[in-house]
């Protein structure tokens, strides 16, 4: 046990907080269901960028994040750095589109722009597939780097570590619902972020490490600072880099990073005042998410390759870890046991804050789907707004039972991020294309959905695809399934012209891609309020603006100042063409 009387008082006035504020937030999250779920979309930018930021950081993300950087150095974060070009895309075109469709979930959406009994039929498929088993699947990650932490920190039993963390984070997300979130995220998000700055400088003051300019030279780190990964190792340059910019962040579907917005993230848009808000708040996000945040991280990771250079010292000094839990992402909790007093306490309270923040995101997003995308349209169509409340509460814990059973399966959160990320390909271009092609249609999205799962459970269960080798199983996946969905929608009859008219009118999505359904129907056609050419160069301006700012911030801490200034003087570029193109984007 690593932890004083102070760092036990510290701990224990978080989870108070969070408590209270959920116990607060009750009154009036209980009020109706969209209260519960979405705070009667009337929340502001900053509220919900930093509760999207909060949500992300996870107690497996400075875990992951540590796994990549000692395996593959820093330049092993493109794989999932490469998701800001998505997050972009979000910010400056779909985050409007999300807040025009005034849906209360994602899941809404399909009875929007699709039509018939198919598309009630696959929003509740989607509500189970994605706010159940997904769900289950994300938040088992957070929980396993729970465990984890729980083991080298707190010497807890993989299963004390989930009785108590998701007990208490359970009765916090039913009692408190989206409201409850929100303002809890605020509070953590300040509390998780100087955790991980304290573990940081903390971790430099290690004699081994003795600081920054030492550990950069060290042994065992030279090799691992670059941004990009070496060339001459073809098959790492080529999964960790090239895949992820060029296919993964299209195509593939991951929890906070959809193409096309979705998920939590989309919940958050939907809960802004206005489409102005929607699209501030997940800017906010993706500067803070990929910009700011990772470097304290990446510190770490390469101060535990001098402390614990590989997992047999991880081992040594950790006898008491399960064999099945022991990884390089053990490496990030086992730095933290050299924090002082109170700093420890703090940092443990920041990761606990950070367990919470997203759990209980992931819980009520998830019963979200549940109740309005499921139990409401096929099981009592006439339920009180009360009833929704109490399914909703009731989905939360169900949820979080199971994904607590899942996690004591898990051993690797790198792992479980490969699965997901393998699970969800090919489906990606679909979640972008359905808002400009008309010709999407409810069995693209069936069919896209099946073939990614039954080509991913192919290739990593049995031996049909064994001719493909590993490095290019995403790719094989991804066209595979791009070709079936894209065979499928040609082959079979577009939606109906009033399910297309209706849509048009009520989105106004950019004209190309829908003149066929324009002319037919005389509709009239306004999109003088938006422009995409605006948000596509925004979009492009903030992917260099957050990349600059990124290896910017790098290029300082390894004291290379004159690649600094050229990072510096194209973050100011970009930033001056977004605040030009601002006043067309939200107007």
């Amino acid at each position: 046990m690593f932890l004083s009387n102070l760092d036990w008082t510290i701990i224990i006035v978080v989870l108070l907080s969070s408590l209270l504020i959920g116990l607060w937030s009750s009154k009036k999250s209980g009020k109706n269901s969209e209260e519960f779920f979405l705070s009667g979309k009337q929340m502001p930018w900053w509220l919900l960028g930093i509760s999207m930021v909060a949500t992300t950081f996870s107690t497996d993300t400075p875990n992951l994040v540590t796994d990549l950087v000692r395996q593959n150095g820093v330049a092993g974060n493109w794989v999932w750095w490469a998701f800001l070009l998505t997050g972009m895309l979000t910010v400056f075109i779909f985050a409007r589109l999300w807040r025009k469709s005034n849906v209360n979930t994602d899941l809404e959406f399909y009875e929007l722009r699709y039509g018939g009994k198919g598309a009630q039929v696959l929003r509740a498929f989607r509500a189970v597939y994605l706010g159940a088993a997904f769900n289950i699947f994300a938040m088992s990650g957070v929980i396993l780097a729970a465990i984890k932490i729980g083991e080298v920190m707190l010497g807890l039993e993989p299963m004390e570590t989930v009785l108590i963390s998701c007990t208490i984070t359970v009765i916090f997300s039913a009692v408190g619902g989206f409201r409850g979130v929100l303002f809890t995220d605020l509070l953590l998000f300040v509390i998780a972020m100087f955790g991980a700055l304290s573990a940081a400088y903390i971790a430099l003051q290690h004699p081994e490490v003795n600081g920054l300019s030492n550990m950069l030279d060290h042994e065992n780190v030279r090799d691992k600072l670059a941004f990009i990964p070496d060339t001459s190792d073809q098959s790492l340059f080529f999964t960790i880099f090239i895949i992820p910019l060029s296919v993964q962040w299209w195509a593939t579907w991951y929890p906070g990073a959809e193409p096309g917005g979705g998920g939590y993230i989309a919940q958050r848009m939907l809960a802004a005042k206005d489409e102005k808000h929607a699209i501030s708040a997940t800017l906010f996000f993706n500067v803070a998410h990929y910009a700011l945040r990772p470097w304290p991280w990446i510190i770490v990771a390469l101060a535990s390759l001098i402390v614990f250079p590989d997992l047999e010292s991880l081992q040594t000094a950790f006898p008491n870890i399960s064999d099945d839990k022991l990884g390089h992402d053990l490496a990030y909790p086992a730095m933290l046991t050299f924090l002082p007093k109170g700093i420890i306490g703090l940092v443990v309270a920041s990761l606990i804050a950070a367990f919470m923040s997203t759990i209980s995101s992931h819980l009520n997003w998830g019963s979200s789907y549940i109740v309005f995308d499921y139990y409401k349209l096929f099981v009592r169509q006439e339920a009180s707004e009360k009833e929704l409340v109490a399914v909703g509460r009731a989905s939360t814990i169900v949820l979080m039972f199971f994904a607590a059973l899942f996690a004591l399966t898990l051993q690797n959160a790198a792992e479980l991020f490969d699965f997901i990320i393998m699970f969800g390909a090919g489906t990606g271009l679909i979640f972008i294309l359905r808002w400009f092609w008309w010709r999407i249609n409810i069995w693209s999205e069936i069919s896209a959905m099946l073939s990614s799962g039954i080509v991913t459970f192919c290739i990593k269960k049995t031996e049909l695809f064994s001719f493909i080798p590993s490095d290019y199983s995403l790719i094989f996946s991804v066209a595979l399934t791009t070709f079936i969905w894209v065979l499928v929608t040609l082959l079979t009859p577009p939606e109906s012209p009033e399910t297309l008219s209706r849509f048009f009118k009520k989105i106004q999505p950019h004209s190309t891609g829908w003149e066929k359904v324009i002319k037919a129907n005389d509709l009239k056609v306004n999109n003088s309020e938006w422009s995409m050419s605006a948000g596509i160069l925004s979009a492009i301006s903030g992917i260099i603006l957050v990349y600059s700012m990124l290896f910017l911030t790098g290029s300082i801490l390894y004291g290379n100042y004159g690649q600094g200034v050229l990072f510096f003087v194209l973050f100011v570029i970009s930033l001056m063409i977004i605040r030009k193109q601002w006043g067309k984007i939200t107007k």
